[in-house]
């Protein structure tokens, strides 16, 4: 009886001295896609890129995806990292603007709307 005690008491001390909590939530970054006139855009195609040579030569996106009926994409586990993103829908894109968004909050739920034209 006393080593099952023990034992107990030795376990909940060792997982509450443990090093780093666990996470509540993933990071997440909601993409919404509106057109010049403000319309939200079906169908856009949306990349994240780590760095500015990446999405200058289009290539080792980290994460795509497309937007829902209502310009929307939300990208789920992702890193709480800066990112440079590509939109484009058609002949409209967002090249023009060179769209860069600062670092993600960790453990949080990131939003962002890019302009395509």
């Amino acid at each position: 009886m006393k080593t099952a005690f023990f034992t107990i008491l030795l376990a909940i001390v060792c997982f509450s001295f443990s090093s780093k909590p666990d996470q509540l939530f993933n990071t997440s970054l909601t993409v919404t896609v509106r057109d010049e006139l403000g319309n939200t855009v079906e169908g856009a195609v949306i990349q994240l890129f780590e760095t500015e040579e990446n999405y200058t030569q289009e290539k080792n996106a980290v994460a795509e995806g497309t937007t829902d009926a209502k310009g929307v994409f939300r990208f789920k586990k992702i890193k709480a990292a800066a990112y440079f993103v590509s939109v484009k829908k058609g002949d409209k894109d967002n090249s023009g603007g060179g769209e860069k968004i600062g670092k993600l909050e960790e453990g949080k739920f990131n939003k962002v709307t890019i302009v395509i034209q």
